[in-house]
């Protein structure tokens, strides 16, 4: 358990008011998914003003290079990364404002807000010289959300090495421990005939009918969904195959040329999901060959399945700092959706936990984050970090 007096040292370092100005700074430039450079640019311009190093890493996106620092104690030892993306779904704009104790405003819960707070536990462990060996990691990046970026920045920094030997990533989940997600792809197929626009009494009667096969690729999918909904339920659920939207045809007595089917696929840890490309491909194909018409597969892999080990020292640290601020251990959950945690579990195997402060409206023109919170999850990560490096 933290002693009380390095408890209270802790609490009394974060500073609520620069803590929220921070996230008004991130907050107040838009920054939508592959145009994150100008914000990335704030944030290289506040952290070096501050007396920070950092470096630029373009890492595949030269647009909008994503800022690194780096906290050293002076000493060998591990070194924990506190990880956020700046970019936001593509949205309308809504400006930095302040209701009571809630912020308001594009990417203020997902996830500027946390991306501040993790700022603060950075500041706090530098302002009170609270390492005594190892290394903290700061990284900012572009490309988090889908379907317009895919994750390949932060991808490509984990691939050259470019991470730290545990995560913390402050995404708006904090009601559980996530310890195991499932990965995913999101696909979308046109199934296409080769014969010109014509009024459906005009079409030959051999002409391939290309919602025919979108309906039965559609039946396809969904004994496919049966059979993974048969599998045993696991934490984070089952894996699944899913259609969101079905579309064919101009006008209602034009035979249509193209039938498009978009949706998902998700796998539990263990699966290899080249595997699940190859039989998603083999059920197209099939398709493809009964009705005589052209598929055409867009297959964008989000992220790959996620597992945490409970019994990992730096699991040990985030539980005891939470139980230090919280009163009790955070129970363990699923990860329902995917996330940063995602790549760093399944392409270099670091533990990685998301936890990230009390906030809503992910998606929406409507996000807010409690602003008491975010000064609790500084707290958090600065207390975090001193039990997994100090050790």
């Amino acid at each position: 358990m933290q002693p009380t007096i390095l408890i209270d040292r802790v609490r009394s370092l974060v500073n609520r008011s620069r803590l929220l100005e921070t996230a008004t700074q991130l907050v107040s430039i838009p920054s939508p998914t592959g145009d994150a450079g100008n914000v990335l640019d704030e944030l290289d311009r506040m952290l070096t003003h501050e007396g920070f190093s950092t470096q630029r890493e373009a890492a595949t996106h030269p647009k909008a290079p994503a800022v690194l620092t780096r906290l050293d104690s002076g000493r060998p030892g591990k070194c924990l990364q506190f990880n956020g993306h700046l970019d936001v779904v593509h949205l309308p704009f809504v400006p930095p404002s302040v209701d009571g104790n809630l912020f308001r405003g594009s990417g203020s819960c997902d996830m500027k807000g946390g991306t501040a707070a993790a700022i603060e536990a950075m500041r706090v462990l530098r302002d009170g010289k609270l390492l005594n060996r190892g290394s903290i990691l700061f990284v900012a990046h572009d490309l988090h959300e889908a379907p317009w970026g895919l994750g390949h920045q932060l991808d490509d920094l984990i691939r050259r090495g470019i991470h730290g030997d545990a995560v913390l990533i402050p995404e708006p989940l904090n009601q559980n421990l996530p310890v195991l997600g499932r990965g995913c792809v999101t696909w979308k197929v046109f199934l296409k005939r080769s014969g010109a626009p014509v009024h459906e009494v005009m079409r030959p009667a051999d002409e391939p009918s290309v919602i025919a096969a979108g309906a039965d690729l559609a039946t396809r999918i969904g004994k496919l969904n049966a059979t993974l909904s048969q599998c045993e339920e696991t934490l984070a659920g089952k894996p699944s195959a899913f259609i969101g939207q079905v579309h064919s045809g101009e006008i209602y007595n034009q035979y249509p040329q193209e039938c498009m089917l978009e949706g998902t696929r998700r796998w539990l840890p263990g699966t290899d999901s080249t595997v699940v490309e190859r039989e998603f491909r083999s059920l197209v194909a099939a398709v493809e060959r009964e009705h005589r018409v052209q598929a055409t597969i867009e297959w964008r892999f989000i992220r790959g399945a996620f597992s945490l080990n409970t019994g990992d020292p730096f699991v040990a640290a985030f539980q005891d700092s939470y139980r230090a601020v919280s009163g009790s251990p955070l129970p363990t959950g699923p990860k329902l959706f995917v996330d940063d945690g995602n790549s760093f579990s399944s392409t270099a195997n670091v533990p990685a936990i998301t936890h990230g402060p009390r906030a809503g409206g992910q998606h929406t023109v409507n996000e807010w984050v409690d602003i008491d919170d975010l000064v609790r999850v500084a707290v958090v990560y600065a207390l975090t970090a001193i039990a997994f490096l100090n050790d």
